[in-house]
Protein backbone atom coordinates (compact mmCIF):
# COMPACT_ATOMS: atom_id res chain seq x y z
CA UNK A 1 0.00 0.00 0.00
CA UNK A 2 1.49 3.64 -0.99
CA UNK A 3 2.12 5.75 2.09
CA UNK A 4 0.60 9.36 1.73
CA UNK A 5 3.12 11.52 1.52
CA UNK A 6 2.95 14.75 3.71
CA UNK A 7 5.06 17.85 2.63
CA UNK A 8 4.65 19.61 5.80
CA UNK A 9 7.26 19.53 8.18
CA UNK A 10 7.35 17.17 11.67
CA UNK A 11 7.78 18.32 15.04
CA UNK A 12 10.65 15.63 16.69
CA UNK A 13 9.54 13.27 19.47
CA UNK A 14 9.81 14.73 22.61
CA UNK A 15 11.59 13.21 25.36
CA UNK A 16 9.71 11.71 28.71
CA UNK A 17 10.23 13.37 31.62
CA UNK A 18 12.47 11.81 34.55
CA UNK A 19 9.93 11.28 36.85
CA UNK A 20 7.84 9.58 34.09
CA UNK A 21 9.26 6.04 34.82
CA UNK A 22 7.36 2.55 35.68
CA UNK A 23 9.83 0.17 35.23
CA UNK A 24 9.21 -3.00 37.31
CA UNK A 25 5.96 -2.14 38.27
CA UNK A 26 3.94 -4.47 35.96
CA UNK A 27 5.92 -7.36 37.24
CA UNK A 28 4.03 -6.61 40.69
CA UNK A 29 1.13 -6.08 39.83
CA UNK A 30 -2.15 -8.63 40.03
CA UNK A 31 -4.82 -8.13 37.21
CA UNK A 32 -8.16 -9.82 36.87
CA UNK A 33 -7.85 -11.39 40.57
CA UNK A 34 -4.77 -13.42 39.26
CA UNK A 35 -7.32 -15.16 36.54
CA UNK A 36 -5.09 -16.12 33.45
CA UNK A 37 -6.36 -17.64 30.31
CA UNK A 38 -5.90 -21.28 30.23
CA UNK A 39 -5.43 -21.02 26.25
CA UNK A 40 -3.03 -18.32 25.57
CA UNK A 41 -2.71 -16.72 22.14
CA UNK A 42 0.09 -15.40 19.91
CA UNK A 43 -1.82 -11.91 19.55
CA UNK A 44 -0.14 -9.22 17.17
CA UNK A 45 -0.97 -5.50 17.69
CA UNK A 46 -0.69 -3.05 14.66
CA UNK A 47 0.06 -0.01 16.37
CA UNK A 48 2.32 1.30 19.61
CA UNK A 49 -0.07 4.24 20.42
CA UNK A 50 -1.61 4.99 23.76
CA UNK A 51 -4.36 2.41 23.16
CA UNK A 52 -2.32 -0.48 21.80
CA UNK A 53 0.07 -0.06 24.65
CA UNK A 54 -2.70 -0.34 27.05
CA UNK A 55 -3.91 -3.19 25.11
CA UNK A 56 -0.53 -4.65 24.63
CA UNK A 57 -0.11 -4.77 28.34
CA UNK A 58 -3.86 -6.02 29.11
CA UNK A 59 -3.62 -8.95 27.05
CA UNK A 60 -0.14 -10.10 28.61
CA UNK A 61 -1.05 -9.70 31.64
CA UNK A 62 -4.34 -11.74 30.69
CA UNK A 63 -1.42 -14.59 30.06
CA UNK A 64 -1.12 -13.97 25.81
CA UNK A 65 1.99 -13.53 23.95
CA UNK A 66 2.10 -9.98 22.17
CA UNK A 67 3.74 -8.82 19.66
CA UNK A 68 3.66 -5.02 18.69
CA UNK A 69 4.13 -3.91 15.16
CA UNK A 70 4.87 -0.32 14.86
CA UNK A 71 5.70 1.79 11.68
CA UNK A 72 7.79 4.32 12.96
CA UNK A 73 11.74 3.91 13.54
CA UNK A 74 11.38 5.45 16.91
CA UNK A 75 8.56 5.15 19.72
CA UNK A 76 7.28 8.35 21.29
CA UNK A 77 5.10 11.08 21.52
CA UNK A 78 4.81 14.91 20.36
CA UNK A 79 5.30 17.79 22.90
CA UNK A 80 1.06 18.55 23.85
CA UNK A 81 -0.70 17.64 27.16
CA UNK A 82 -3.70 15.11 27.45
CA UNK A 83 -6.51 14.86 29.80
CA UNK A 84 -6.92 11.68 32.01
CA UNK A 85 -10.32 11.20 33.70
CA UNK A 86 -11.03 9.16 36.08
CA UNK A 87 -12.47 6.72 34.15
CA UNK A 88 -9.17 5.85 32.71
CA UNK A 89 -7.05 7.30 36.12
CA UNK A 90 -9.08 4.24 37.84
CA UNK A 91 -7.54 1.82 35.41
CA UNK A 92 -3.78 3.31 35.60
CA UNK A 93 -4.21 2.92 39.65
CA UNK A 94 -4.89 -0.75 39.14
CA UNK A 95 -2.32 -0.88 37.13
CA UNK A 96 -0.01 0.42 39.75
CA UNK A 97 1.23 4.25 38.46
CA UNK A 98 -1.13 5.86 41.27
CA UNK A 99 2.14 7.50 43.12
CA UNK A 100 3.79 8.12 39.43
CA UNK A 101 0.95 10.19 38.30
CA UNK A 102 0.55 12.21 41.72
CA UNK A 103 4.43 13.00 40.68
CA UNK A 104 4.10 14.15 36.99
CA UNK A 105 0.96 15.01 36.77
CA UNK A 106 -1.36 17.99 37.37
CA UNK A 107 -4.75 17.69 39.57
CA UNK A 108 -6.79 20.60 37.96
CA UNK A 109 -9.31 22.37 40.71
CA UNK A 110 -12.29 21.95 37.48
CA UNK A 111 -13.12 23.58 34.64
CA UNK A 112 -14.14 26.96 33.44
CA UNK A 113 -15.44 28.65 30.54
CA UNK A 114 -14.71 32.10 29.58
CA UNK A 115 -16.19 34.62 27.07
CA UNK A 116 -13.59 35.03 23.89
CA UNK A 117 -13.07 39.09 24.27
CA UNK A 118 -12.99 39.77 27.46
CA UNK A 119 -12.52 36.19 29.68
CA UNK A 120 -16.25 37.58 31.77
CA UNK A 121 -16.12 34.25 33.48
CA UNK A 122 -19.15 32.29 31.91
CA UNK A 123 -19.15 28.71 33.43
CA UNK A 124 -17.05 26.83 36.24
CA UNK A 125 -17.47 23.10 37.77
CA UNK A 126 -15.80 22.00 40.29
CA UNK A 127 -13.26 18.79 40.28
CA UNK A 128 -10.18 18.11 42.39
CA UNK A 129 -10.69 16.12 45.12
CA UNK A 130 -14.89 15.73 44.73
CA UNK A 131 -13.40 13.39 41.29
CA UNK A 132 -12.47 10.88 43.53
CA UNK A 133 -15.24 11.10 46.06
CA UNK A 134 -17.62 11.23 43.00
CA UNK A 135 -16.27 9.00 40.85
CA UNK A 136 -13.56 6.82 42.33
CA UNK A 137 -10.36 8.31 40.85
CA UNK A 138 -9.27 11.72 40.45
CA UNK A 139 -8.75 13.55 37.09
CA UNK A 140 -5.40 14.30 36.03
CA UNK A 141 -3.69 16.96 33.09
CA UNK A 142 -0.53 15.25 31.84
CA UNK A 143 2.04 15.27 28.90
CA UNK A 144 1.59 13.04 26.04
CA UNK A 145 5.07 11.95 26.44
CA UNK A 146 4.85 11.30 30.16
CA UNK A 147 1.70 9.55 29.35
CA UNK A 148 3.48 7.08 26.42
CA UNK A 149 6.20 6.34 28.13
CA UNK A 150 4.70 5.14 31.38
CA UNK A 151 2.22 2.69 29.46
CA UNK A 152 5.24 1.88 27.32
CA UNK A 153 7.23 0.98 30.51
CA UNK A 154 3.99 -1.52 31.58
CA UNK A 155 3.76 -3.21 28.70
CA UNK A 156 7.48 -3.43 27.07
CA UNK A 157 8.40 -6.18 29.78
CA UNK A 158 5.98 -8.76 28.58
CA UNK A 159 5.30 -7.86 25.17
CA UNK A 160 7.56 -7.98 21.55
CA UNK A 161 8.01 -4.87 20.10
CA UNK A 162 9.44 -4.38 16.26
CA UNK A 163 9.95 -0.98 15.52
CA UNK A 164 9.78 0.12 11.65
CA UNK A 165 7.53 -3.02 10.79
CA UNK A 166 4.84 -1.49 8.67
CA UNK A 167 1.99 -3.50 7.68
CA UNK A 168 0.67 -3.05 3.49
CA UNK A 169 -2.08 -6.06 3.70
CA UNK A 170 -3.56 -7.96 5.80
CA UNK A 171 -5.13 -11.49 5.20
CA UNK A 172 -8.24 -11.86 7.78
CA UNK A 173 -8.89 -16.01 7.42
CA UNK A 174 -5.42 -16.62 8.34
CA UNK A 175 -5.18 -13.98 10.35
CA UNK A 176 -1.20 -13.01 9.07
CA UNK A 177 -0.17 -9.07 8.23
CA UNK A 178 2.50 -8.96 5.16
CA UNK A 179 4.58 -5.66 6.09
CA UNK A 180 6.46 -3.41 2.93
CA UNK A 181 9.84 -5.57 3.56
CA UNK A 182 7.43 -8.51 2.43
CA UNK A 183 7.73 -10.84 5.76
CA UNK A 184 4.66 -12.24 6.31
CA UNK A 185 3.62 -12.37 9.95
CA UNK A 186 1.25 -15.08 11.10
CA UNK A 187 -0.70 -14.94 14.61
CA UNK A 188 -3.54 -16.15 16.05
CA UNK A 189 -5.39 -13.08 16.73
CA UNK A 190 -4.96 -9.74 14.57
CA UNK A 191 -6.04 -6.51 16.38
CA UNK A 192 -5.67 -2.89 14.79
CA UNK A 193 -4.77 -0.16 16.96
CA UNK A 194 -3.46 1.77 14.10
CA UNK A 195 -5.49 5.00 14.06
CA UNK A 196 -7.04 7.68 12.20
CA UNK A 197 -5.62 6.06 8.70
CA UNK A 198 -5.74 2.37 9.59
CA UNK A 199 -5.31 -0.27 7.19
CA UNK A 200 -6.54 -2.58 9.17
CA UNK A 201 -10.28 -0.70 9.36
CA UNK A 202 -10.39 -1.35 5.66
CA UNK A 203 -9.71 -4.86 5.78
CA UNK A 204 -12.32 -5.19 8.52
CA UNK A 205 -15.03 -3.26 6.70
CA UNK A 206 -14.10 -4.70 3.02
CA UNK A 207 -14.17 -1.18 1.88
CA UNK A 208 -12.39 2.16 2.21
CA UNK A 209 -14.14 4.07 5.11
CA UNK A 210 -13.34 7.87 4.13
CA UNK A 211 -12.75 10.90 6.74
CA UNK A 212 -15.14 13.73 6.68
CA UNK A 213 -13.69 17.12 7.50
CA UNK A 214 -14.98 19.19 10.10
CA UNK A 215 -14.46 22.13 8.83
CA UNK A 216 -11.84 23.03 11.93
CA UNK A 217 -8.37 22.64 12.67
CA UNK A 218 -6.26 23.10 16.21
CA UNK A 219 -2.87 24.31 17.05
CA UNK A 220 -1.24 22.94 20.11
CA UNK A 221 1.33 24.40 21.82
CA UNK A 222 2.96 24.21 25.87
CA UNK A 223 4.31 27.62 27.22
CA UNK A 224 7.20 27.40 29.63
CA UNK A 225 5.90 28.02 33.05
CA UNK A 226 8.80 30.73 33.79
CA UNK A 227 7.71 32.78 31.22
CA UNK A 228 4.25 33.15 32.88
CA UNK A 229 5.21 33.22 36.58
CA UNK A 230 6.04 37.27 36.66
CA UNK A 231 2.42 38.28 35.24
CA UNK A 232 0.39 38.52 37.89
CA UNK A 233 -3.13 37.75 35.87
CA UNK A 234 -0.98 34.44 34.34
CA UNK A 235 0.35 33.08 37.34
CA UNK A 236 -3.15 32.50 39.02
CA UNK A 237 -3.76 30.10 35.95
CA UNK A 238 -0.62 27.79 37.69
CA UNK A 239 -1.06 28.71 41.37
CA UNK A 240 -4.35 27.77 41.04
CA UNK A 241 -4.35 24.81 38.17
CA UNK A 242 -7.69 24.30 36.31
CA UNK A 243 -9.19 23.45 32.46
CA UNK A 244 -9.95 26.94 31.51
CA UNK A 245 -11.91 27.30 28.33
CA UNK A 246 -12.22 30.22 25.87
CA UNK A 247 -15.03 30.25 23.95
CA UNK A 248 -16.22 32.38 20.50
CA UNK A 249 -17.75 32.37 17.45
CA UNK A 250 -15.87 29.60 15.14
CA UNK A 251 -13.04 29.18 18.13
CA UNK A 252 -12.07 27.93 20.92
CA UNK A 253 -9.12 27.68 23.39
CA UNK A 254 -8.64 25.00 25.76
CA UNK A 255 -5.79 25.48 28.65
CA UNK A 256 -4.17 24.06 31.57
CA UNK A 257 -0.74 22.97 32.86
CA UNK A 258 1.04 19.93 32.51
CA UNK A 259 4.51 18.36 33.82
CA UNK A 260 3.72 19.11 37.39
CA UNK A 261 3.19 22.62 36.45
CA UNK A 262 6.45 23.29 34.39
CA UNK A 263 4.36 23.74 31.15
CA UNK A 264 0.93 25.12 30.11
CA UNK A 265 -0.57 23.68 27.18
CA UNK A 266 -3.16 25.32 24.92
CA UNK A 267 -4.86 24.15 22.35
CA UNK A 268 -6.38 26.60 19.83
CA UNK A 269 -9.57 25.08 17.53
CA UNK A 270 -10.10 27.32 14.76
CA UNK A 271 -11.63 27.20 10.74
CA UNK A 272 -9.86 25.09 8.90
CA UNK A 273 -7.44 26.54 6.06
CA UNK A 274 -5.43 23.67 4.80
CA UNK A 275 -4.43 21.75 7.41
CA UNK A 276 -3.58 17.93 6.67
CA UNK A 277 -4.69 15.13 9.05
CA UNK A 278 -1.36 14.77 11.25
CA UNK A 279 -0.68 14.99 14.62
CA UNK A 280 2.94 16.42 14.22
CA UNK A 281 2.27 18.43 11.48
CA UNK A 282 4.19 22.11 12.41
CA UNK A 283 2.40 25.00 12.47
CA UNK A 284 2.82 28.98 12.27
CA UNK A 285 3.05 30.38 15.54
CA UNK A 286 2.97 33.81 14.19
CA UNK A 287 -0.34 33.19 11.53
CA UNK A 288 -2.01 31.07 14.91
CA UNK A 289 -0.89 34.93 16.63
CA UNK A 290 -3.50 36.07 13.63
CA UNK A 291 -6.24 33.82 14.33
CA UNK A 292 -6.98 34.68 17.28
CA UNK A 293 -6.22 38.81 17.23
CA UNK A 294 -8.82 40.50 19.18
CA UNK A 295 -9.36 37.81 21.64
CA UNK A 296 -8.72 38.44 25.63
CA UNK A 297 -5.70 40.62 26.51
CA UNK A 298 -4.51 37.33 28.59
CA UNK A 299 -4.92 34.94 25.59
CA UNK A 300 -2.72 37.89 23.80
CA UNK A 301 0.43 37.80 26.42
CA UNK A 302 0.28 33.78 26.51
CA UNK A 303 0.24 33.93 22.73
CA UNK A 304 3.13 35.76 22.48
CA UNK A 305 5.28 33.39 24.91
CA UNK A 306 4.65 30.21 22.47
CA UNK A 307 7.56 29.46 21.07
CA UNK A 308 6.47 26.93 18.67
CA UNK A 309 2.94 25.30 17.35
CA UNK A 310 1.39 21.91 15.91
CA UNK A 311 -0.96 22.38 13.97
CA UNK A 312 -3.51 19.82 12.31
CA UNK A 313 -6.67 18.93 10.50
CA UNK A 314 -9.97 17.60 12.39
CA UNK A 315 -11.95 15.01 10.51
CA UNK A 316 -14.71 13.08 12.00
CA UNK A 317 -15.75 9.56 11.01
CA UNK A 318 -19.64 8.06 12.23
CA UNK A 319 -19.74 5.43 14.30
CA UNK A 320 -18.66 2.08 12.47
CA UNK A 321 -21.17 -1.07 12.19
CA UNK A 322 -18.82 -3.34 12.78
CA UNK A 323 -14.91 -3.32 14.30
CA UNK A 324 -14.45 -7.42 13.96
CA UNK A 325 -14.07 -8.95 10.63
CA UNK A 326 -16.65 -12.25 9.54
CA UNK A 327 -13.58 -14.44 10.16
CA UNK A 328 -13.33 -13.96 14.15
CA UNK A 329 -9.79 -13.38 13.87
CA UNK A 330 -9.07 -9.26 12.95
CA UNK A 331 -10.88 -6.40 15.26
CA UNK A 332 -10.09 -2.82 15.99
CA UNK A 333 -9.81 -0.74 18.90
CA UNK A 334 -9.29 3.12 19.55
CA UNK A 335 -9.12 5.50 17.04
CA UNK A 336 -8.99 2.94 14.43
CA UNK A 337 -12.60 2.51 15.26
CA UNK A 338 -13.94 5.20 16.56
CA UNK A 339 -11.94 8.43 16.50
CA UNK A 340 -12.81 11.34 18.79
CA UNK A 341 -12.97 14.90 18.21
CA UNK A 342 -10.59 16.35 20.53
CA UNK A 343 -13.90 19.00 22.25
CA UNK A 344 -14.64 16.18 25.00
CA UNK A 345 -11.10 14.86 25.53
CA UNK A 346 -11.62 11.51 25.71
CA UNK A 347 -9.65 9.78 22.68
CA UNK A 348 -7.31 8.44 24.49
CA UNK A 349 -9.35 7.54 27.53
CA UNK A 350 -11.77 5.65 24.94
CA UNK A 351 -9.15 3.66 23.52
CA UNK A 352 -7.39 2.85 26.95
CA UNK A 353 -10.56 1.41 28.13
CA UNK A 354 -10.78 -0.96 24.55
CA UNK A 355 -7.48 -2.42 25.89
CA UNK A 356 -8.70 -3.07 29.42
CA UNK A 357 -11.69 -4.88 28.13
CA UNK A 358 -9.95 -6.43 25.80
CA UNK A 359 -7.36 -7.79 28.54
CA UNK A 360 -10.41 -9.02 30.91
CA UNK A 361 -11.87 -10.58 28.29
CA UNK A 362 -9.76 -12.57 27.50
CA UNK A 363 -8.65 -13.39 30.64
CA UNK A 364 -11.63 -15.96 30.50
CA UNK A 365 -10.27 -17.55 27.25
CA UNK A 366 -10.10 -21.39 27.58
CA UNK A 367 -10.59 -22.87 23.83
CA UNK A 368 -10.64 -21.61 20.39
CA UNK A 369 -14.19 -21.49 19.93
CA UNK A 370 -14.68 -18.79 22.44
CA UNK A 371 -11.86 -15.90 20.11
CA UNK A 372 -14.89 -14.81 18.30
CA UNK A 373 -17.34 -14.73 20.61
CA UNK A 374 -15.00 -12.68 22.81
CA UNK A 375 -14.44 -10.44 20.21
CA UNK A 376 -18.19 -9.64 19.32
CA UNK A 377 -18.59 -9.67 23.53
CA UNK A 378 -15.97 -6.38 23.18
CA UNK A 379 -17.42 -4.88 20.38
CA UNK A 380 -21.03 -5.07 22.28
CA UNK A 381 -19.60 -3.49 25.41
CA UNK A 382 -17.56 -1.25 23.85
CA UNK A 383 -19.69 0.48 20.05
CA UNK A 384 -22.43 1.90 22.34
CA UNK A 385 -20.40 3.58 24.55
CA UNK A 386 -17.42 5.22 21.92
CA UNK A 387 -20.61 6.11 20.09
CA UNK A 388 -22.36 8.16 22.98
CA UNK A 389 -19.14 9.92 23.52
CA UNK A 390 -18.14 10.90 19.51
CA UNK A 391 -21.46 12.08 19.80
CA UNK A 392 -21.15 14.32 22.87
CA UNK A 393 -18.04 15.40 21.33
CA UNK A 394 -19.18 16.91 18.43
CA UNK A 395 -22.15 18.67 20.41
CA UNK A 396 -19.50 20.48 21.65
CA UNK A 397 -18.02 21.44 18.64
CA UNK A 398 -21.43 23.28 17.94
CA UNK A 399 -21.63 24.43 21.61
CA UNK A 400 -18.63 26.28 21.92
CA UNK A 401 -18.53 27.98 18.38
CA UNK A 402 -21.66 29.68 18.49
CA UNK A 403 -21.83 33.19 16.88
CA UNK A 404 -22.55 36.26 18.54
CA UNK A 405 -26.29 36.25 19.22
CA UNK A 406 -29.81 35.17 20.94
CA UNK A 407 -28.09 31.39 20.70
CA UNK A 408 -24.58 32.46 22.10
CA UNK A 409 -26.40 34.85 24.53
CA UNK A 410 -28.55 31.75 25.64
CA UNK A 411 -25.81 29.33 26.11
CA UNK A 412 -24.53 31.91 28.26
CA UNK A 413 -27.22 32.19 30.68
CA UNK A 414 -27.73 28.63 31.26
CA UNK A 415 -23.58 27.85 31.68
CA UNK A 416 -23.97 30.87 34.43
CA UNK A 417 -26.56 29.27 36.07
CA UNK A 418 -25.35 25.82 36.35
CA UNK A 419 -22.59 27.74 37.90
CA UNK A 420 -24.62 29.09 40.71
CA UNK A 421 -25.86 25.48 41.68
CA UNK A 422 -28.94 25.21 39.42
CA UNK A 423 -29.37 22.18 37.97
CA UNK A 424 -26.98 21.36 35.16
CA UNK A 425 -28.56 18.42 33.61
CA UNK A 426 -28.83 19.42 30.04
CA UNK A 427 -26.36 22.26 30.33
CA UNK A 428 -24.12 23.80 27.56
CA UNK A 429 -21.37 23.03 29.93
CA UNK A 430 -21.61 19.04 29.64
CA UNK A 431 -18.81 18.60 32.48
CA UNK A 432 -21.79 20.58 34.81
CA UNK A 433 -24.28 17.59 34.00
CA UNK A 434 -24.33 15.47 36.48
CA UNK A 435 -25.78 12.35 34.29
CA UNK A 436 -23.22 12.99 31.66
CA UNK A 437 -20.68 12.72 34.29
CA UNK A 438 -21.83 9.77 35.76
CA UNK A 439 -21.80 8.05 32.93
CA UNK A 440 -18.43 9.31 31.73
CA UNK A 441 -16.15 9.27 34.35
CA UNK A 442 -18.18 6.67 36.79
CA UNK A 443 -17.70 3.83 34.17
CA UNK A 444 -15.08 1.17 35.05
CA UNK A 445 -13.51 -1.25 32.02
CA UNK A 446 -12.84 -4.08 34.36
CA UNK A 447 -16.27 -3.81 36.23
CA UNK A 448 -18.41 -3.27 32.80
CA UNK A 449 -16.82 -6.96 31.89
CA UNK A 450 -17.63 -8.47 35.57
CA UNK A 451 -20.95 -7.75 35.18
CA UNK A 452 -21.39 -8.69 31.61
CA UNK A 453 -19.96 -11.67 32.41
CA UNK A 454 -22.02 -12.76 35.40
CA UNK A 455 -25.16 -11.66 33.73
CA UNK A 456 -24.52 -13.51 29.83
CA UNK A 457 -20.88 -14.07 29.60
CA UNK A 458 -20.35 -17.40 31.21
CA UNK A 459 -23.30 -18.90 29.95
CA UNK A 460 -22.94 -17.86 26.13
CA UNK A 461 -19.64 -18.16 26.08
CA UNK A 462 -17.89 -20.00 29.00
CA UNK A 463 -19.68 -23.35 28.49
CA UNK A 464 -18.44 -23.43 24.51
CA UNK A 465 -15.30 -24.84 26.31
CA UNK A 466 -17.10 -27.25 28.22
CA UNK A 467 -19.25 -28.24 25.33
CA UNK A 468 -16.53 -29.08 23.26
CA UNK A 469 -14.55 -31.22 25.22
CA UNK A 470 -17.89 -33.05 25.62
CA UNK A 471 -18.15 -33.87 22.18
CA UNK A 472 -14.54 -34.82 21.75
CA UNK A 473 -15.56 -37.15 24.82
CA UNK A 474 -18.02 -38.74 22.50
CA UNK A 475 -15.74 -39.35 19.38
Amino acid sequence: MAMISDPQPHKPLVSADVDARADGISQKTVLYGGRKARLSLNIVIVGCGLGGLAAAHALAKAGHKVTVLEDAPAIGEVGAGIQVSPNVSKLLIRWGLGETLKKIAVLPEGIEFRRWQNGEKLGYTTWGSRMVDDYGAPYYHIHRADFHKLLYDLASPHIKLRLGSRVVSVDPSAPSCTLASGEVVHCDLLLGADGLKSIIRETVLGVPDKAVPTGDAAYRALVPVEKMINDPELKDFIDRPRMIGWIGPGRHIMTYPVRAKKEFNMVLLHPDDGSVESWQAEGSAEKMRADFRGWDPKIQKLLEMVPSTLKWKLMDRKPLHTWVHPSGKVALLGDACHPMLPYRAQGAAMAIEDGAVLGNLFSRLSHPRQIKPLLYAFELLRLPRTAQVQGSSSLNQKIFHLPDGPEQLQRDKEMKQAMNGEAGLGNPNQWADTKKSAELFGYDADKAVDEWWAERGEREIGRLASESMMERAKL
